[in-house]
């Protein structure tokens, strides 16, 4: 089945200045890394008002927060070995 994960990652002015423009890459690379792509649909949003908690990534409606290009390949590795996905 094609994208049938959704990922969202906060573009609003603080989550994107705190390194979300750089988080966005990294999970770019991760997804095709990890052949990915077709099975998830990864877009950007604008403020989800937890702007005191971000960066913030939602993955199926699960919210992570304080996402960086530190610990996103974490996040990441531990949301689909979880869904058993990769």
């Amino acid at each position: 089945m094609s994208n049938e994960i959704d990922m969202t990652i906060c573009l609003g002015s603080s989550c994107f200045s705190r390194g979300n423009r750089y988080t966005m890459d990294l999970i770019k690379s991760y997804l095709k890394e990890h052949n990915l792509q077709d099975r998830v649909f990864f877009h950007g949003d604008l403020c989800d008002n937890l702007c005191e908690q971000g960066p913030i990534l939602k993955i199926n409606g699960e919210i992570f927060r304080n996402v960086t290009s530190d610990n996103v390949y974490d996040v990441l590795s531990e949301f689909f070995s979880r869904e058993d996905i990769e």
